[in-house]
């Protein structure tokens, strides 16, 4: 073969490849999908944690992390004192606490 038919075969060969854009194009899809179905959510999740472990006052009832229901007692910037039954306080960082309850009289969602 001479150099003159390789060229052609390269340039055939060339022609039928499809472009690198399209080669590319199934890990930009997987990554928007990972993005939308998993990240977004579970930041939307963790901001509304944030929002209602910040909004935290006296007089509120929440469940720890390690499964305790407690009074809200005194509240600071870190820490929040729990009442877990009457006389025993406990102070625990706002970050350990799971979840703020209803007040008992409110309906479920």
């Amino acid at each position: 073969m001479t150099v003159s038919t390789l060229s052609l075969l390269a340039a055939a060969a060339d022609a039928g490849s499809p472009p690198i854009w399209l080669s590319v194009l199934p890990y930009v899809g997987i990554a928007a999908v990972f993005w939308f179905l998993i990240l977004r959510p579970q930041m939307r999740a963790q901001k509304e944690q944030r929002a209602k472990i910040s909004g935290i006052k006296k007089g509120d009832q929440v469940l720890t992390g390690g499964g305790l229901l407690a009074k809200v007692i005194k509240v600071d910037e870190h820490y929040a004192e729990l009442e877990i039954a009457n006389g025993i306080k406990v102070k625990a960082l706002k970050s350990t606490i799971s979840d703020v309850l209803p007040p008992a009289g409110a309906a479920n969602d």
